[in-house]
C-alpha cells in the first residue's frame, strides 16, 4: 500500500531575493510554494532546499525509528483500513520531528530578537552565543539579521552577516562536545556568502542549547572553495531536473 505524499515544495524567493514561501490557490487560499508554481512565475529556490538534495544517513535512520516506533504503539483500529492506519502511523511519526522543528524555531526567533537589538529578558543562550561571537571575531557592532537574497538562480535568507562574515546558527538539544559541522552546513555557508556578494567572508557554524552551552565552529577557505563546487554543481542537476 501506497501513503500519498504532497506535491513537492520547499523554501522559494523572487528574483529580488524576497521569500516566496506560499501562494495564492485557485480557492484564493494560501498553500506551500511548489516547484510548478515556480515555474510559472519565476521563483528561484532556496539554499536549504538544494540541500535537500544530499543524502542524510543518520537523519534516515532515525526517521525509520520513528515510524517503527509509532507503529509499535498504534495498533489497527477495528474496521480501520491499512491505507487510513499507515496515515494515521506515519502522521504520528512525525510529531517528534515537528516539535523539534518549532523548538529550533522559536530558538532561532529569540537570537534574532536579540542581536536586532529589541529590548526584552532573554534566555542565556542568547547571551552566551554573543559572547562567543565576540570572542572568536571581536567587536562587531554591524550585524544584520535574516537578510534574504537571490543570486545566481538561487536564494536564501542567513541568520546572521556583516563585515564580511556570514553566520548560521544551529539548536541542538543535549551536549555539544562531539558536535562537528556536516559537509552540507558547509556548503549552506559557501553559498550564502557567494549569494550576498562576499565571496571571501569568513564563515561559521554556531552551535547552542536551551541549557546555555555554545560552540563555535569557523570553516577553512580550503573547505568553503571544496563545498561551494559541491553546491553549484547540485544546483545545476535541481535546476535542470526540474527544468527551472
Amino acid at each position: 500500500m501506497i501513503v500519498k505524499t504532497e506535491e513537492s515544495s520547499g523554501h522559494w524567493y523572487t528574483q529580488t531575493g524576497a521569500p516566496a514561501y506560499q501562494v495564492t490557490g485557485k480557492n484564493g487560499k494560501l498553500r506551500n510554494t511548489t516547484v510548478r508554481d515556480a515555474r510559472e512565475i519565476g521563483l528561484v529556490p532556496s539554499v536549504t532546499t538544494i540541500l535537500n538534495l544530499v543524502s542524510k544517513p543518520g537523519l534516515a535512520t532515525w526517521l525509520q525509528q520513528q515510524v517503527l516506533l509509532a507503529a509499535l504503539t498504534l495498533p489497527r483500529i477495528a474496521g480501520e483500513t491499512e491505507e487510513n492506519w499507515l496515515q494515521r502511523v506515519m502522521s504520528d511519526s512525525k510529531s517528534t520531528g515537528r516539535d523539534a522543528s518549532d523548538r529550533g524555531t522559536r530558538m532561532h526567533g529569540v537570537l534574532e530578537n536579540y542581536f536586532n537589538g529589541n529590548v526584552g529578558e532573554y534566555p542565556q543562550y542568547a547571551e552566551n552565543v554573543s559572547k562567543a561571537l565576540l570572542t572568536h571575531f571581536g567587536e562587531h557592532n554591524a550585524w544584520e539579521c535574516e537578510r534574504s537574497f537571490a543570486c545566481m538562480g538561487y536564494g536564501g535568507k542567513v541568520d546572521l552577516s556583516g563585515n564580511n562574515i556570514v553566520v548560521d546558527f544551529k539548536s541542538k538539544e543535549g551536549s555539544l562536545d562531539k558536535v562537528s559541522a556536516y559537509h552540507e552546513s558547509i556548503m549552506q555557508l559557501a553559498a550564502y556568502r557567494q549569494g550576498l556578494g562576499m565571496s571571501s567572508a569568513r564563515c561559521a557554524n554556531v552551535y547552542f542549547n536551551e541549557q546555555g552551552d555554545v560552540k563555535l565552529v569557523e570553516h577553512s577557505e580550503k573547505d568553503l572553495s571544496n563545498a561551494w563546487a559541491c553546491f553549484q554543481y547540485l544546483l545545476m542537476f535541481y535546476k535542470t531536473k526540474n527544468n527551472i
